[in-house]
């Protein structure tokens, strides 16, 4: 777990952060005329709003109190069309600001899923995949309710305080003095509940976190767990991390309860001062009956937009934290760039060499130190050694996956440094331990939706590496749908799947990691070995094996031991000069020996 994102997911971030919202709010450049269109709304629905007391006034003070009849009626229908209109405009509001949204966080996850494509492995090894995907989703989503929620009731409440505190002091002046004076009390506790809240509100964040990070982790480990009989106490841990979560959301839930009525106690203390005043102003006939009524209505309404503007402070809390992330994100830089006029191959022959390489993951921790060998095209070597020893980081050298931090890796001559990525990994292959399928189809799984390759190529490629046996024997096919990571499959269809992937691509250099031909049974590996050879046929091949009986055919193997070479030669001549490869193939046969 990288110690950046578990800290990053703790980060709550400021309540507000202008540069955060500077760069947030630049996604919606594009989008000026929505925008402006969406502001048009939300004012017409502010000011449909305040229109409603204020004819209510008009009706009781011009029309009921003098007894016209007549204008009462046209009052009414214009209170009807103001609320059609109201209704209209935040109709509008609501469809243009959800399709802003929509449009805004399609570009932000384009964005992200773009740049996340970009990053080197190096990023992957150090950051959990369960984090990424939150950023992509949740974090996207908490964006998009700051946009369609949060900043829509933001400023429409404040433009609807606004109007309302304008009102008030145009019916009467003394009593919306009255009024303002409970204010200072309302801030005041406002204040100290939000940050009340605001404490609490981290607090939960951080334990969802931890409860999100257990689940999947028990989830994708659930045969292990079942294995060793671990039900019990992961439900006692999941038991007490869901406790703590529910004891910190109580927290949350004291102080949101506490708020709501400490709003509707202060607004009906000013009610009450209103009506005691005002009454005596309307018994003096200094006001009229229809100013103190829709002084009153104000008076209602303008503790609304109050306690709303409370309410979207966990909105835009949240919003901050996400929008942290998001752009931590997308400020990784690349490990590995590409230079600005990089080397186009052309045809490639398939020459490898390393020019004395040292390279390392951590600093001072050399993996591969000194490493030179070339390797002419066409032909297939084997790496052997110890675990650590360096075998899988020379193939993620070959394609680029790291660089080196001393000496050449050179394809056909040239640094591959000087190469684009996808222009180099264009020409080599890889076969996995653990092949990796898609959700889709058969067919789609081996020409990974490249419709340069036909399905005729794509049948080809399967019978060449014998797995159109199993595969025509599926309900649909080559159309047979693949569940995520091939489940229904067995780990010899997916390796041949894998296989036939890799030829109906057709590299110029294989590379095959750990073992490609391990925990399957014995006709498949002779499927697969057969496969195996026919995909080194003219090409120059890689193989990584840790069963040394799998690399004895090949040209030439190279012997790791520390991350230095310690022996080359084919297996014939590694076993006569009884060296660490004679070591290591001895105790292998002497295991395989007791075992069998």
């Amino acid at each position: 777990m990288a110690v950046g994102i578990q800290h990053e997911d703790e980060i709550l971030g400021k309540a507000y952060d202008s540069q955060l919202m500077r760069r947030f709010f630049k996604y919606l450049l594009p989008y000026k005329r929505q925008l402006a269109l969406a502001l048009f709304f939300l004012l017409g629905t502010s000011l449909a709003d305040l229109a409603g007391p204020f004819i209510v006034a008009l009706a009781i003070d011009r029309y009921i109190e003098t007894r016209q009849a007549d204008g009462l009626l046209t009052a009414c229908l214009l209170y009807i069309f103001v609320l059609f209109l109201a209704f209209l405009f935040r109709y509008g509001q609501t469809y243009v600001t959800g399709a802003l949204g929509q449009y805004v966080m399609y570009d932000i996850r384009t964005q992200m899923f773009r740049h996340v494509q970009r990053l080197s492995l190096s990023f992957f090894d150090k950051n959990p995949v369960g984090r990424l995907v939150t950023r992509l989703t949740n974090d996207v989503d908490a964006l998009n309710e700051l946009l369609t929620s949060g900043i829509v009731a933001i400023i429409g409440d404040s433009v609807t305080l606004i109007g309302i505190a304008i009102l008030l002091l145009y019916f009467n002046w003394q009593l919306a003095l009255l009024t303002f004076v409970v204010l200072p009390v309302l801030v005041f506790a406002s204040l100290k509940i939000q940050v009340r809240m605001r404490s609490a509100f981290r607090a939960t964040r951080i334990r969802l976190a931890r409860i999100n990070s257990f689940i999947a982790e028990n989830i994708s480990g659930m045969s292990v767990v079942q294995l060793f009989n671990r039900e019990r106490r992961n439900f006692g841990t999941f038991q007490g991390l869901n406790a703590d979560y529910r004891e910190a959301s109580m927290q949350s839930v004291f102080y949101f309860a506490l708020f709501f009525p400490i709003v509707g106690l202060i607004s009906a203390l000013s009610t009450g001062l209103i009506i005691w005043y005002g009454g005596g102003r309307v018994l003096a006939g200094t006001l009229t009956l229809g100013g103190l009524v829709a002084f009153l209505q104000y008076v209602e309404r303008f503790f609304l937009p109050i306690r709303d503007l409370s309410e979207k402070y966990n909105v835009l809390q949240a919003a901050m934290a996400s929008s942290e992330r998001i752009f931590r994100l997308l400020d990784e830089e690349e490990d590995l760039r590409d230079k600005p006029q990089p080397v186009r191959l052309g045809t490639l022959r398939g020459d490898v060499e390393f020019d004395h390489v040292w390279f390392q993951y951590k600093e001072d921790e050399w993996v591969l130190r000194d490493v030179s060998f070339k390797v002419e095209a066409g032909q297939s070597v084997a790496f052997v050694g110890a675990t650590g020893a360096g075998k899988t980081s020379m193939i993620s050298l070959m394609s680029r996956f790291y660089d080196v931090q001393k000496g050449r890796v050179l394809v056909d001559g040239v640094d591959v440094r000087d190469i684009a990525q996808y222009e180099l990994r264009k020409h080599i292959g890889v076969v996995l331990q653990d092949p990796f399928l898609f959700s889709g189809t058969i067919k789609s799984n081996i020409r990974l939706h490249n419709e340069e390759i036909s399905d005729e190529r794509v049948r080809q490629a399967a019978k060449y590496v014998n797995a159109d046996s199993f595969i025509q024997r599926l309900p649909q096919g080559y159309d047979e749908p693949v569940r995520e990571r091939g489940a229904g499959l067995s780990v010899g269809q997916k390796q041949l799947l894998s296989f036939a992937r890799a030829i109906a691509f057709n590299p110029e250099i294989m590379l095959v990691l750990d073992e490609a031909t391990s925990s399957v049974d014995t006709e498949t590996e002779g499927l697969i070995q057969d496969a195996l050879a026919k995909l080194m046929q003219g090409r120059t091949s890689f193989i990584i094996a840790h069963r040394l009986s799998t690399v004895q055919k090949v040209d030439r193997i190279i012997v790791l031991h520390k991350g230095r070479i310690v022996e080359e030669g084919n297996h014939q001549e590694l076993l006569a000069n009884r060296g660490y490869y004679y070591r290591l193939y001895e105790l292998q046969y002497r295991n395989q020996a007791v075992a069998s």
